[in-house]
C-alpha cells in the first residue's frame, strides 16, 4: 500500500521560520516586555531575567526561553466531562471549536444581534454537543442577566452542566479563576486527576504591543499550576499595534507568545501550552480587524507553521467571518479559512458560528460551520488507496455501457470516501422547487430546531450537580451575585 500524503498549506520557507524566531528571540532580550503582574516578574528574574520593577519592563534572554521551550510538552490531551473520550492536541491534529465570547447573538427572527441571556446560552450549549464536527465546546456567549462579576464562571458553570465535550474557555477577572477551577476539580474528583486529564483549556490574551496585563499573567501562573492548558492569544494588528507586514507581525507574536510560554514554565515545568492567537490585518480605511481578511488567515497559518517548528501545539482564530448576517461573504469567509486552517495543521481552531469581528454568535451559522467543518477535516485526510491494485480488479468483470451503481466496491468505500452534507443542496432544481426553495439558512433554522428538540443532557450524578451548584452559589453569594436566573437544569 502507497501511504497517503496529507496535504499542506506552509506559508513560510525554514530559513524564513528560523529568522522570524530568532528576531522574536532578540526583541524580547533588546527591547524586552512590560509584565504587569508581580508574581510574574519575580519568577522571570528568580530565573535569571533582567527587570525594571518601578516600570515593570522586564528582558528576557534566549536561553531561558529556549530552556522553558525543553521542558514544554509537545502536544496535551484533552479529555471530555466523563475522562473517556481523548483528543489529542497537536502534531497536524484538528479540532474545532466555536469562537469564544461573543457579546452578541444573532436572532434569527429579527435578523437583528441582541445581548445574550441564561437561555440563550443553555441553547448554545446543547447545540454545541450535538454538533458532529465541532470537537470542542467553548464559552462562547457572556450572559447579560448575571453580574459581571460572575460572568466568567458562570457560563463555565451552564456549560458543564450542558454538556460533556471538552472546553475553552477564560477568565474576566483575576478572582475568576479559583471557582473554575473548582468547577472542574469537582468533575475529576480532585487535583491531581484534573492534572492527569485536562478538560478546559484557559485562553490568555497578551496587549499588544509586548505587554502581559496583570489579569492574563496571573492566568498563566494559575494554569500551569493547575495542570490546565493555557491558550496563547497574542493578536497584533498590522500596522496597528503590530508592524503593518505580515513578517514583522510575526515577529511580535512570536515574542509576545514566547514570553507567556517562559512564565508558564517558570511557574510549573513541564505545563502544557498552545501556541495561539487572534491577530488581524487592520483595515487601515475603515479602522476595524478583518478576520476574514485573507491576509489574516495567511497570518494564522504561518504563525502555527511557527509553533510546529517550536514543537508545540497550535490555535487560530479561523473559520469565521466579519459579515453581520448569514450570508454569502459569511459562507466565503468560513470555508476558506476552515479549509485553510484544516491544511495548516492548526490543532486548536476556534471560529464556528461567529460573526462580526468575533463580537456575534449564530445558532444557524453553528449549524452551517459544523458542515464545513465535515469537508475541511475530509480535506485534509487526503487521498488514500484503497485498494492493492487501485482499480485493475474491478475492471475485470466491467463490460461496455455498464456502471459502479450496484458493484460491492462501490457499497464498501462510497460513505468512507465521500461526505454528504445535510445542509447543502444537492438537489435537481424542480426537486428543489417542490421541497420548498429552502436556502441553506432555512435548513439551518429547521436544524437547530430540530437538534434543540432531539437534545438530551448528558448524565451527572446528583452529588457532582449538588457540588457544582454549592460552587456556583457560594462565589455568587461572595460577589453580591445571588440569587442567580434559573438555569433550567
Amino acid at each position: 500500500m502507497i501511504k497517503t500524503k496529507r496535504p499542506k498549506v506552509e506559508f513560510l520557507s525554514p530559513r524564513l521560520v528560523d529568522k522570524i524566531v530568532d528576531e522574536g528571540l532578540a526583541l524580547l532580550e533588546t527591547q524586552g516586555i512590560f509584565v504587569e503582574n508581580r508574581e510574574a516578574l519575580e519568577l522571570l528574574t528568580g530565573a535569571g531575567a533582567r527587570a525594571d520593577a518601578a516600570s515593570q519592563h522586564v528582558w528576557i534572554g534566549p536561553g531561558l526561553v529556549r530552556d522553558c521551550l525543553a521542558t514544554t510538552p509537545s502536544s496535551v490531551t484533552m479529555y471530555d466531562r466523563s475522562g473517556g473520550a481523548a483528543y489529542r492536541v497537536g502534531g497536524d491534529e484538528v479540532h474545532f471549536d466555536p469562537g469564544s465570547a461573543a457579546v452578541t447573538l444573532l436572532d434569527h427572527d429579527t435578523q437583528e444581534q441582541r445581548k445574550a441571556g441564561t437561555h440563550d446560552l443553555l441553547e448554545f450549549y446543547r447545540v454545541v454537543e450535538t454538533l458532529e464536527h465541532v470537537h470542542f465546546q467553548s464559552t462562547g456567549l457572556i450572559s447579560s442577566d448575571v453580574p459581571p462579576a460572575v460572568a466568567d464562571c458562570y457560563r463555565l458553570y451552564l456549560g458543564l452542566l450542558a454538556s460533556v465535550k471538552p472546553f475553552v474557555t477564560g477568565t474576566f477577572r483575576v478572582e475568576g479563576f479559583q471557582p473554575m477551577k473548582d468547577f472542574l476539580v469537582a468533575v475529576r474528583g480532585s487535583d491531581e486527576e484534573l492534572a492527569r486529564k485536562p478538560l478546559a483549556i484557559f485562553d490568555a490574551c497578551p496587549s499588544p504591543p509586548l505587554k502581559w496585563s496583570n489579569l492574563t499573567a496571573q492566568s498563566l501562573i494559575d494554569s500551569a499550576r493547575a495542570g490546565i492548558p493555557s491558550e496563547l492569544i497574542s493578536m497584533g494588528m498590522t500596522g496597528a499595534t503590530s508592524l503593518v507586514t505580515i513578517a514583522g507581525t510575526l515577529v511580535q507574536h512570536v515574542a509576545e507568545n514566547l514570553c507567556g510560554l517562559v512564565i508558564c514554565q517558570l511557574a510549573r515545568r513541564g505545563a502544557p501550552v498552545i501556541f495561539g492567537g487572534s491577530p488581524s490585518s487592520f483595515d487601515m480605511k475603515k479602522g476595524t480587524t478583518p478576520m476574514g481578511a485573507v491576509e489574516t488567515m495567511m497570518i494564522d497559518a504561518a504563525y502555527a507553521q511557527i509553533g510546529k517548528r517550536l514543537k508545540l501545539p497550535t490555535h487560530a482564530y479561523m473559520a469565521l467571518s466579519d459579515s453581520k448576517i448569514n450570508d454569502a461573504q459569511s459562507g466565503i469567509e468560513t470555508a476558506l479559512g476552515a479549509a485553510l486552517a484544516a491544511l495548516a495543521g492548526v490543532n486548536v481552531i476556534s471560529g464556528p458560528g461567529m460573526l462580526d469581528f468575533e463580537s456575534c454568535q449564530s445558532l444557524e451559522k453553528l449549524c452551517l460551520d459544523n458542515e464545513i467543518c465535515g469537508m475541511a477535516y475530509r480535506l485534509a485526510e487526503g487521498i488514500a488507496q484503497r485498494d492493492e491494485p487501485i482499480a485493475l480488479e474491478e475492471f475485470k468483470s466491467f463490460t461496455p455501457g455498464g456502471s459502479f451503481l450496484t458493484s460491492p466496491h462501490t457499497r464498501r468505500w462510497y460513505r468512507t470516501e465521500h461526505t454528504r452534507p445535510r445542509l447543502m443542496d444537492r438537489d435537481r432544481y424542480q426537486d428543489w422547487v417542490l421541497a420548498g426553495r429552502r436556502s441553506a439558512l432555512d435548513k439551518a433554522h429547521q436544524d437547530v430546531r430540530e437538534r434543540l428538540a432531539k437534545y438530551s443532557p448528558p448524565p451527572l450524578s446528583d452529588g457532582l450537580r449538588r457540588e457544582l451548584e454549592k460552587i456556583m452559589r457560594t462565589y455568587a453569594v461572595s460577589q453580591g451575585a445571588w440569587p442567580l436566573p434559573d438555569s433550567q437544569f
